[in-house]
């Protein structure tokens, strides 16, 4: 089971709505993330930087930033596009992190 790490940026002033979205992210959308291996993913803001710190546990080969070809995760960015900075092609810039400790 691999850990993945990654930042992205939300816009400022968007918080709450980004929020309000992720409260009600779409069965779907929750469905296919589990599907391509996704077991635990959590977000964390840090609201000084409108930092967003994710983390996913992941079963296969990559995470949820590797599913660019799916339909579905296109038009998600496409919801989420005006509260984060993105990629010309929507998808959330996005900055992989590295482990540098764990503690099982």
């Amino acid at each position: 089971m691999l850990r993945l790490a990654f930042k992205m940026k939300l816009k400022p002033n968007c918080a709450t709505e980004y929020v309000r979205r992720h409260d009600a992210i779409w069965p779907e959308l929750k469905q296919l993330l589990k599907d391509e291996g996704v077991s635990e993913y959590s977000i964390f803001l840090d609201s000084e930087t409108n930092t967003l710190f994710a983390f996913q546990k992941v079963s296969g080969d990559g995470g949820s930033q590797d599913l660019a070809d799916n339909e579905l995760i296109q038009r998600w960015w496409k919801y989420m596009e005006d509260l984060m900075e993105t990629n010309p092609d929507s998808s959330p810039v996005s900055v992989s992190l590295r482990e540098v400790f764990y503690l099982e």
